[in-house]
Parts: C-alpha cells; structure tokens; sequence
C-alpha cells in the first residue's frame, strides 16, 4: 500500500460514515492486521454480510472498556464474594 493511499483511506474512515472496511477499521484504529483482528475477536466485532465492520462498534472497542469476558469475570467476583 502506498502512502499517499494509505493518507486518503485515513481521511476516507475519520469522516462519518457508519461502516467501514477492514482495512478502514485498521486506519481508524490505529492498528496492524494482527492485532486489529486480535482485538475485534476480544470485544466480538465481526463483519456483518456485507463485509463491513460498524464504527460504533470500533469507537466500543477503543474507549477503553473492559472486554467482554472481563466484565463477566468482574461480574462473577461480585456475586461469590
């Protein structure tokens, strides 16, 4: 991917559209392949049919809250203390 590309899809996925592509999601959440399917995988973003992943999904999975399973952990202490 050249820069200049890489430069118009970030522009492309910081405007307000509600679905982007995997390699927008990428560009829109700072990360690399792996790690952005890694991270997808721990909140349980998938594509929908289209292929697309929803940005309020991926604005979810960067605002800093706790994963998925990590809110049923926290939630299982709190019953068996």
């Amino acid at each position: 991917m050249k820069p200049s590309d890489k430069l118009v899809m970030k522009a492309v996925a910081l405007c307000y559209k509600p679905y982007l592509k995997p390699e927008e999601g990428m560009i829109y959440c700072n990360l690399e392949r792996t790690q952005f399917l890694k991270r997808c995988d721990e909140f349980r973003i998938y594509k929908n049919n289209s292929g697309y992943f929803k940005r309020a999904d991926l604005d979810m999975m960067m605002s800093g809250e706790p994963t998925p399973e990590e809110q049923g952990d926290q939630q299982m202490k709190i019953r068996f203390k």
